[in-house]
């Protein structure tokens, strides 16, 4: 299958920083982004990284009687202290390597979205609507690390004359429901 987008790289340092590199369908050249994950993400990420002592321990993550090459390959690498490892795996038994997997692919979903949405209002902003009932779909599925980290974003948006007032509105609706699920926690 053709994915629209068909390689992604998220590279951090301990404090979060780093790039989201990913190549899209019929793109030859790859999109380089910059990457600030928020501190509560990063804590996500820490908690797990130690849940499977990964730099300790050999063990492999890869499922002994599930393949799924043909849906792609995972990759997790880490490189601290002197110590690296590098494991390749396309579906995994282990729920903490699962949740940390997921928890990049929600990384990566939030900032192609956010990328998409951007060229989008610059170049197409009649296809903004659509991003945008997107988007309402990745949070009703938590598929995005921190909605608090797009209110900013989704905040200037509601300002944006050169987007539709639907996007608009929709936007100010989400930011709305994302500061009042904040509040609850």
């Amino acid at each position: 299958p053709e994915f629209i987008v068909s390689k992604i790289l998220i590279e951090h340092d301990e404090n979060g920083h780093g790039i989201v590199k990913f190549q899209k369908r019929d793109f030859e050249d790859s999109f380089t982004d910059e990457l600030n994950l928020s501190a509560s993400t990063l804590e996500r990420l820490k908690n797990l990284w130690d849940s499977i002592n990964f730099l300790d321990s050999d063990e492999k993550f890869q499922s002994p009687v599930r393949d799924y090459g043909h849906l792609g390959t995972m990759k997790l690498r880490m490189d601290k202290d002197g110590k690296k490892r590098t494991e390749v795996f396309n579906w995994t038994e282990i729920p903490e390597v699962k949740m940390l997997t997921d928890e990049y692919q929600k990384i990566a979903t939030q900032d192609v979205w956010m990328f998409d949405f951007d060229v989008a209002r610059k170049n197409q902003p009649l296809e903004t609507p659509k991003l945008m009932k997107g988007l309402d779909s990745y949070l009703r599925r938590n598929a995005i690390s921190d909605p608090a980290q797009m209110l900013p974003f989704l905040k200037a948006v509601t300002d944006d004359e050169r987007v539709p007032l639907i996007t608009r509105n929709h936007a100010a609706r989400i930011a709305k429901q994302i500061e009042s699920n904040t509040k609850n926690k």
